[in-house]
C-alpha cells in the first residue's frame, strides 16, 4: 500500500567561496604561484602590495554602503560544480591505502628536451613528403609516457580526418607506424602492446640460439612466458632448464617500458619545492611556510577611487558600478583566501609535526607513530578532506631530506608486548624479508607471516598480503626465478 510521509533531513552544501578556498589549499607551492600571478593578471583590482599603501580601510566602508544586487548567477544551482569538485579530489583513506611503505628522500632528475620532441627530431630525419610527414607526426601524440599507443589505429585514422581534414586509411597508418615511426630511438616506441613492444627489441639483436629461443617464447607462448609457467614452456617447446634459462635472461634484458626514462626526465623538469621547512634550533622544532615568490596583494586604491566616483550617479553608471564591485569583491577574497590557506596549512602541518616530533627529531623512521588523517583532523578541529588535501600535494623539508607529507601517515598495529606500532615498520621488515628470500623458492604470504610473528607481529597472512599489494610486490610464483 502507498503512502504519503515528511521527511526531514540536514543537507551541508558547499559555497562556491569555500569550494574556491579548498582548491586553493591543494595546490602546491609552484602551482599556487602561478594561481596568484593568473589572478592579477585577470583582475585589475589586485595589485601587489607597496611598503608606502596607506590603510584603505575608510575606503571599503563607501564601497559597502552601495547596495545593488549581485548577479543572479551565483543563487543557481552548485550541485553539479560540487559533485564534480568532490570527485577530482577523493580522500585518500591511509587506513588501507598507504603505498609509501617506506620514507624516501625525493631526487631530482636533470631534464633535456622532452620525449616528444625527441621522438619529432628523429622522425623529420626519414624522407617523407609533406603529407606523410603530418600524418606521423600526429601519430607521435598518441604516444604515452611508457612509448605505447594505446588507442586503435581505426580511431586514429578518424581523428586525422576530424583534426587535418585529410582522409587516410589504416594501411596508411600502419605502414607509417611500422616503417618509420617503431623504427625510432628508444627501440620499441609506438608499440601497442607489450608482446609486440619486446618482439621489436629481439628482432634488433643479432640472431642466435637464444634470441631465437627468446623470440619464439614472446611470438607464441607469451601467456606461458607473463604468467611463469616455466614447467609447461619447458615441456611445450621440449628444451633443457638451461636452455630455458638463458632465452629468459635475454628477454629479461629488454626494456618493457622504453619511453620510461624520458617521461620521468619530463615529470622532473622542476624540482619538488616543498611547502614546508622544518628546522631543529636548540633541540626544538621550527616551522615555516614555504612562501617564495608570493607577494603580499591587496586591493587596488584605484579601483576604489573608481567605484566612489561613480556611486554618485548610481543609476547612470549601473552597469560600471556592478563590473567595478564584482572586480573589488573578487579581490578582497582572494587576499583573505590567501591568508586562510597560510593559516589552515600552519594549523594542519604544526598538529602533524607534534604529533611526529620524536621522528623529526631524530630522523629515525622506527620513531614514526601510527597516524591516520582522523588523528590529526580531530586534534585541530578541521574535517578530514582539508587534512587530506594537505597531506596528498604537499611536501616538506627537513634536515632529513624532502617528504611527501602524505607518507607519514600509517595505520596502527599491535606487537606481542602490546605496543602500538606504525604499518610502517612492518612494511619495512616485510620489503627486508622479501629482498633476502631465495628467488627460486620465494616466500609466500603464509611463510612471511610466519617470519613476523616470530620477531613479535602478530599479522596474519590476508595482511600479509595486503601491504604487499600496497608495496606493489607480486605474488610468490611471480617472483620466482629459474
Amino acid at each position: 500500500m502507498l503512502k504519503q510521509q515528511l521527511l526531514q533531513k540536514g543537507q551541508h552544501k558547499l559555497s562556491p567561496q569555500q569550494i574556491k578556498l579548498m582548491k586553493l589549499v591543494q595546490l602546491s607551492t609552484l602551482d599556487f604561484e602561478q594561481k596568484v600571478q593568473q589572478e592579477l593578471e585577470e583582475n585589475p583590482a589586485l595589485e601587489e602590495e607597496d611598503c608606502l599603501d596607506l590603510d584603505l580601510e575608510e575606503e571599503s566602508s563607501d564601497f559597502n554602503e552601495i547596495d545593488i544586487v549581485e548577479n543572479q548567477d551565483q543563487a543557481s544551482d552548485l550541485s553539479s560544480e560540487i559533485d564534480e569538485y568532490l570527485s577530482d579530489d577523493e580522500i585518500d583513506d591511509f587506513q588501507i591505502n598507504n603505498q609509501n611503505y617506506s620514507i624516501k628522500k625525493c631526487i631530482p632528475i636533470i631534464s633535456g628536451i622532452s620525449f616528444q620532441e625527441y621522438l619529432k627530431n628523429q622522425l623529420h630525419t626519414f624522407r617523407l613528403n609533406k603529407k606523410d610527414l603530418l600524418i606521423a607526426d600526429f601519430i607521435l601524440g598518441y604516444i604515452d609516457d611508457d612509448g605505447y599507443i594505446r588507442r586503435k589505429i581505426s580511431s586514429i585514422s578518424d581523428d586525422i580526418f576530424l583534426m587535418l581534414g585529410i582522409s587516410v586509411s589504416t594501411e596508411k597508418i600502419e605502414k607509417l607506424l611500422v616503417n618509420y615511426i617503431q623504427k625510432l630511438d628508444p627501440i620499441g616506441v609506438g608499440s601497442r602492446n607489450l608482446k609486440e613492444c619486446l618482439l621489436i627489441q629481439l628482432d634488433q639483436k643479432k640472431m642466435n640460439q637464444e634470441i631465437f629461443l627468446a623470440r619464439k617464447i614472446i611470438q607464441y607462448n607469451f601467456e606461458f612466458f607473463i604468467k611463469k609457467h616455466y614447467p609447461k614452456l619447458q615441456k611445450k617447446l621440449g628444451i633443457t632448464k638451461k636452455n630455458l634459462r638463458k632465452a629468459i635472461d635475454q628477454i629479461k634484458k629488454l626494456n618493457p617500458k622504453p619511453g620510461e626514462i624520458y617521461s620521468d626526465n619530463a615529470k622532473n623538469l622542476d624540482h619538488i619545492i616543498p611547502d614546508f621547512n622544518i628546522h631543529i634550533k636548540d633541540e626544538k622544532l621550527e616551522l615555516s611556510l614555504n612562501q617564495r615568490n608570493i607577494p603580499e596583494l591587496k586591493v587596488s586604491s584605484l579601483y576604489l577611487d573608481m567605484l566612489k566616483s561613480y556611486k554618485i550617479n548610481i543609476k547612470k553608471n549601473e552597469k560600471t558600478i556592478i563590473f567595478l564591485k564584482q572586480k573589488i569583491d573578487s579581490a578582497r577574497w582572494f587576499v583573505d583566501a590567501i591568508k586562510q590557506r597560510q593559516n589552515t596549512l600552519m594549523l594542519t602541518m604544526n598538529a602533524i609535526m607534534d604529533y611526529q616530533k620524536e621522528y623529526f627529531l631524530t630522523g629515525d623512521p622506527a620513531k614514526i607513530k601510527p597516524m591516520i588523517l582522523k588523528n590529526i583532523s580531530q586534534k585541530i578541529g578541521v574535517g578530514i578532506s582539508t587534512v587530506s588535501r594537505v597531506a596528498n600535494s604537499k611536501y616538506v623539508n627537513t634536515p632529513y631530506g624532502t617528504f611527501l607529507i602524505k607518507s607519514f601517515f600509517s595505520e596502527k598495529m599491535i606487537n606481542q608486548e602490546g605496543e602500538e606500532i606504525s604499518s610502517i615498520e612492518i612494511k619495512k621488515i616485510l620489503g627486508e624479508s622479501i629482498a633476502k628470500e631465495n628467488k627460486k623458492k620465494p616466500l609466500t604470504d603464509e611463510k612471511l607471516s610466519k617470519i613476523l610473528r616470530k620477531q613479535g607481529y602478530l599479522i596474519a597472512r590476508r595482511t600479509i598480503a595486503k601491504y604487499r599489494d600496497q608495496m606493489h610486490i607480486p605474488v610468490a610464483r611471480m617472483r620466482k626465478n629459474l
